[in-house]
């Protein structure tokens, strides 16, 4: 058996950069700060996030900068060569994401549709 989930809670890290691809279909870079409780730093942990089709266009809409949001998805790591390096691979590792949930308090969440906690 295996198994690869992650659940995160934090604030979205800088404006959401979505783009529309050939095919129609939507996708949504962003990155999220999560806060570490067993840690006294102050500095937050750092994820990228990518999302796809409706779930990126409700991210890119309705979750701005600071936006309180929790996510569930997998991790995948994307590798490249170094250009730069003589060809040496790098890789990151990206949460791709399948949920996203809108929270925060009701100030936050205030949207044109009047709902912001609905999960997509």
């Amino acid at each position: 058996m295996s198994l690869n989930v992650v659940h995160l809670v934090g604030r979205v890290g800088g404006e959401p950069k979505i783009q529309y691809l050939p095919s129609g279909k939507a996708v949504c870079k962003m990155t999220l700060a999560v806060n570490r409780q067993s840690r006294n730093s102050d500095e937050p942990d750092w994820f990228n996030l990518e999302l796809w089709n409706k779930t990126a266009e409700v991210a890119a809409n309705y979750a701005p900068k600071g936006k309180l949001i929790g996510v569930k998805g997998s991790l995948r790591f994307d590798t490249w060569s170094d250009r730069n390096n003589s060809g040496t691979t790098r890789s990151t590792p990206v949460i791709l994401v399948d949920r996203l949930e809108l929270l925060g308090s009701k100030r936050d969440n205030e949207s044109p549709t009047g709902n912001g906690s609905d999960g997509f």
